[in-house]
């Protein structure tokens, strides 16, 4: 079942969980997802960025997108990450995505509401839902990459979502995309989304959500992987933000790095030269690895809300 953003994020707003949004580049990694999805009754959010459909082509993953939707009987919608070229927006509205995001974050204020407001008024007269950003994220994800962190202007996050019209707002409140590394952990102003949660009563989003599971670091550090240094969200510290407000967690570091051990696992034991016989584990794994995050968001047997 197909539903847009705005749909779909919808219950999670009524009745504060969140709705893991899961970034894949290929079959295996997307089966992993919706498998994990229809077994906990899930709903879920499946979502490409620029990089992926440069490497894929969106027509590859939208196909991908429409065989998993038809396969499975719960919510997910198809949600374009940090759009930030508007020929990538346009051509996944015509294509077919339910959802898209324009990531204005690194322009002006005013410029941001003011591109934003053109891409919500060309969405949703196909009914497509949009969700905007306000602040920056710190680290980088395919094309997106930010040194530092800046957060979120409470008022202005406010005032940028009564301008914009958009269906989702995401907030830049210290958390990073990636595989970052730094000294200590980043700060999360939970107060800024408390407060732009009290005000606007909209969906928000969490980018660089990702707080890789400790069974998972541990395959990744056996089997030769570089995770030295890795901090992610820590889940307390999420379920707490899921608490206030957020209705919405990116999740993409995780899944690339489950996907990764399992297979070198497989390679390191096995001589074998067939690719369905190593990328099987790794879709299995990524499977597992969605399982324990869904769990941490409360979005089991939320399908039933819909």
């Amino acid at each position: 079942m197909l539903l847009n953003l705005k749909k779909i994020l919808g219950p999670a707003n009524k009745h504060n969980f969140a709705i893991g949004a899961f970034n894949f580049v290929n079959m295996e990694v997307l089966q992993g997802i919706v498998n994990a999805a229809e077994k906990l009754k899930s709903p879920v959010i499946i979502q490409t960025t620029e990089g992926a459909v440069d490497y894929a082509g969106m027509k590859y993953l939208r196909n991908l997108a429409q065989a998993a939707i038809e396969d499975k009987k719960v919510p997910i919608c198809l949600h374009l990450d940090h759009g930030k070229d508007l020929n990538y927006i346009k051509n996944a509205i015509k294509l077919g995505y339910s959802s898209v995001m324009f990531d204005g974050s690194k322009l002006s204020y005013d410029e941001n509401v003011k591109q934003t407001k053109k891409i919500v008024k060309l969405a949703h007269k196909k009914n497509v839902s949009v969700e905007g950003e306000i602040g920056t994220i710190g680290g980088t994800e395919d094309k997106v990459t930010s040194k530092n962190i800046e957060y979120a202007d409470p008022e202005q996050a406010i005032e940028f979502i009564e301008k914009t019209n958009v269906d989702a707002l995401a907030l830049g409140i210290g958390t990073s995309h990636g595989a970052f590394k730094f000294k200590g952990k980043a700060k999360i102003r939970q107060d800024i989304l408390k407060e732009v949660k009290h005000i606007t009563k909209k969906p928000l989003v969490l980018h660089g959500a990702s707080g890789t599971p400790k069974f998972v670091l541990d395959k990744a550090k056996k089997f030769g992987m570089d995770i030295h240094g890795i901090h992610g969200l820590d889940e307390g510290e999420l379920k707490k933000a899921i608490k206030n407000g957020i209705n919405k967690v990116n999740n993409d570091t995780d899944l690339r790095i489950a996907f990764t051990a399992e297979v070198r696992e497989f390679l390191r034991n096995n001589k074998e030269f067939d690719l369905r016989h190593y990328l099987a584990p790794g879709r299995d794994f990524v499977q597992e690895t969605v399982e324990h995050r869904l769990k941490v968001m409360g979005s089991v047997n939320k399908a039933r809300l819909y």
